[in-house]
């Protein structure tokens, strides 16, 4: 009976063990699941992406950078990219294979939702305990802006060239890509492009630039500066100018051009530009005429309708109308 003590006490060491033990082994799958596991390293690359810290993004997602403009890869270009990406939800990782794993994510971008399965993989076990984990190595997606002949566009904020009206950007995922082209004379609505995958659905953004109604207005007064010098020339045939008198008769009085109707102003895209569509108006001659056979004289009063072309060349200073007099 002397032993029974001894029995109790080591019977709560071992309790107390076991206890410590169970305890431990429930730590160390807390921690691979939540601190060490897959779902942990996608959090972590969705945090990179919301700061904008595009180097720690790449190094997360363990993904090369093909060739294009990284425009939208850091900063507030990124940062804008991922703002788009809400409710975010890191699902349980599903098996794929021997160490392999597919870890969903579902997010929305606007009013649409959409699920992202990143692949990971497990590399070593640290401290004999805890697995560790990274991104099985991709490349990231591709996407285009094209602007027309515009030299440059606005992709997330962000002023980017486009030469020859096109630009290839590589981008994180998931993102929204915003584009949209704004200048004096034209502009583009913004159009959003989301990017879930490394294989986007859709992998450029079209931009159609269209006149502004500033340009319109320019080139409505350059035509009516235009109109107006040949108003104010005082022959029949004004030098240049689309419209003209034509008689038999002997002038008797003064010549008075005036433009009774100006051309309506119509922006239309041509082969790799922009011209006004057809020009036509009404002008007016007032004089007088005498006939050469009764010497009389008779007050003229004589509407001359006119049509004409022009050509168009617009820089991010001025605008330059070229009208073209054909008869």
């Amino acid at each position: 009976m002397q032993g029974a003590p001894g029995m109790k006490v080591l019977a709560a060491w071992l309790l107390a063990l076991s206890l410590v033990t169970a305890g431990f082994f429930v730590t160390v799958a807390v921690l691979n699941s939540m601190v060490y596991g897959p779902g942990h390293e996608v959090g972590e690359y969705l945090d990179a992406l919301r700061s904008g810290n595009g180097e720690r993004a790449l190094g997360q997602l363990n993904a090369s950078v093909p060739e294009g403009n990284a425009a939208v890869l850091d900063g507030g270009p990124l940062q804008r990219a991922a703002s788009a990406v809400q409710d975010v939800e890191v699902q349980d990782p599903e098996p794929a294979g021997e160490d392999l794993v597919n870890v969903p994510v579902r997010y929305t971008i606007g009013d649409t939702d959409y699920t992202t399965s990143f692949p990971l993989r497990k590399t070593e076990s640290e401290w004999l305990f805890f697995d560790t984990w990274e991104f099985v190595p991709s490349t990231l997606p591709t996407v285009g802006v094209s602007v027309g002949t515009m030299s440059e566009s606005t992709v997330n904020g962000l002023r980017i060239a486009t030469p020859e009206g096109r630009n290839i950007l590589p981008t994180f995922y998931p993102v929204e890509l915003v584009a949209q082209y704004t200048s004096e004379y034209f502009a583009a609505p913004p159009r959003t492009l989301p990017v879930t995958s490394t294989t986007p659905a859709n992998t450029t953004i079209p931009l159609e630039p269209a006149p502004t109604p500033a340009l319109v207005d320019a080139v409505d007064g350059e035509i009516r500066t235009f109109l107006d010098s040949c108003a104010a020339q005082a022959v029949f045939q004004p030098a240049g100018c689309p419209f003209n008198f034509q008689t038999s008769q002997r002038r008797a009085g003064d010549i008075r051009w005036s433009i009774q109707r100006y051309p309506e102003v119509r922006i239309e895209p041509t082969d790799g530009g922009w011209a006004p569509a057809p020009l036509n108006g009404t002008a007016r001659l007032d004089t007088q005429l005498q006939d050469l056979f009764s010497g009389s004289i008779e007050d003229v009063s004589a509407p001359q309708d006119f049509e004409f072309t022009a050509n168009l060349t617009v820089t991010d200073s001025s605008v330059i109308v070229r009208p073209m007099i054909e008869f």
